[in-house]
């Protein structure tokens, strides 16, 4: 009988579903936590940590010690960077030749569309990330070592500076960033964190590389463009819907009004922090942000949700369809039929696995609808964010929860891909149109 070979989403899903697990029994252990803690609340926080999502059943900062939260910043650096790209590491230092299988795990960990280049492309974002985590430290050092004194001041540094930029979300404070909500220093620091890390590595590296912009690629086009709208728009949006509410932004001078509008306006995509409180949020902001964590930042990323160059193809094909176009095209280039398929099948994979949550926790949970739609959403978009539902799940809603939160760090097609059958149907069948509208 012949040895079934493994595909490369069957071996990063297994991969990371191992190293949840480790972490979780890691975190279990006595020097971790400070009272101890459950099997099924060690592995929601390991997998929250592994897909750098940011939802908590318990306080990160008080549950666990030191060295379990030094355990959660690895495995947020791990699950932010990819297990591929530590792996590349590895075997260069240990001298092991990459080979083809190995770049094939690469290009599918990195969500890349060629296998040119990616060793080179993960030994860039490595050295890329540490870098911009120890500058961002030395920043938040500035604030928080005057405060809390070099021990803590530079552990919380550290700690935010790794959650930030792999869009994390998680903090060692239990109002996240709420006691800095009117700091330049953190506001600052910490978006330019998470935007950088949500905007893809392929798009830094062009920009990088690239000195005239008409030579960019279409993906950095796209990225750039995409981001600086749906961010500015995003922080009108806000400014204005909570302008006067007294639990939010009604509360702060006029700086403050600006500042908090404009972190809780990137933050859905998707990072996680809050300097606001979300429950007291106005339902119609809610539900503005629940649709920002459904698109979440860029492919390539440490970003989660369907992404937004997904979300612009989708846009672009319908527009297209609208004005009788034959292709999709933008910025004088056209997308494939292939990539508007793909972006179809994320998008409606997506929204399935979404709808399936809010069923199962509508049902399991003692919450009203919309605190559940965005518990689903942000747990699927790997955000963080959470209206108050986390900790008071039931088990079966974290089993749900959990299952979400990797569905959506490997994508549903990655997941899909993982359990499917590759079977190309070597048949063609005469074509017949249907009714649709």
């Amino acid at each position: 009988m012949l040895k079934k070979e493994w595909t490369p989403p069957q071996i990063i899903l297994s991969v990371f579903v191992l190293l949840i697990l480790v972490g979780t029994v890691v975190l279990m252990l006595p020097v971790s936590t400070t009272e101890g803690i459950s099997f099924l609340d060690a592995l929601f926080t390991s997998t929250s940590a592994m897909t750098v999502t940011g939802l908590v059943v318990v306080d990160t900062g008080t549950a666990y010690t030191w060295f379990g939260q030094t355990v959660i910043m690895a495995l947020i650096q791990m699950g932010g960077l990819g297990i591929m790209t530590f792996a590349v590491m590895i075997y260069i230092a240990i001298g092991k030749k990459i080979g083809i299988k190995e770049r094939l795990l690469i290009k599918q960990s990195l969500n890349q569309s060629a296998v040119g280049g990616v060793v080179k492309l993960a030994k860039r974002i490595l050295l890329f990330s540490l870098a911009v985590e120890l500058i961002a430290v030395l920043f938040l050092a500035a604030q928080w070592v005057p405060e809390m004194g070099w021990r803590e001041g530079l552990f919380a540094s550290v700690f935010h500076a790794i959650s930030a930029f792999n869009n994390a979300g998680f903090s060692i404070w239990s109002d996240s960033l709420s006691g800095y909500v009117a700091s330049p220093v953190v506001n600052i620091v910490i978006t330019f964190l998470f935007i950088v890390g949500g905007i893809g590595f392929t798009v830094i590296f062009d920009l990088w590389k690239t000195r005239e912009i008409k030579r960019l690629s279409l993906q950095t086009k796209l990225m750039l463009v995409g981001t600086f709208v749906i961010n500015v728009v995003s922080f009108l949006v806000i400014f204005i819907l909570e302008y006067h509410n007294p639990e939010t932004l009604g509360s702060l001078s006029s700086f403050g009004k600006v500042q908090a509008a404009y972190f809780q306006a990137v933050t859905p995509r998707t990072a996680g922090f809050n300097t606001l409180d979300i429950a007291q949020l106005d339902e119609d902001t809610l539900f503005y942000i629940i649709t920002l964590m459904f698109i979440g930042g860029g492919s390539a990323s440490t970003a989660g949700g369907i992404k937004l160059t997904t979300t612009i193809t989708i846009l672009l094909a319908a527009f297209a369809f609208f004005r009788s176009k034959e292709q999709v095209a933008i910025f004088n280039r056209s997308l494939s039929y292939h990539i508007i398929l793909k972006a179809l099948a994320l998008t409606v994979g997506s929204f399935c696995v979404v709808v399936a949550t809010i069923f199962i926790l509508n049902l399991t949970e003692d919450a009203p609808f919309l605190m559940v739609m965005f518990e689903s959403v942000s747990a699927f978009g790997t955000v963080g964010l959470s209206m108050g539902l986390t900790g008071s799940l039931s088990a079966i809603g974290k089993c749900v929860i959990i299952v979400t939160m990797l569905i959506g760090k490997l994508g549903p097609l990655t997941f899909a891909f993982a359990f499917a059958k590759q079977t190309p149907d070597p048949v063609r069948h005469p074509g017949e149109d249907i009714l649709t509208g």
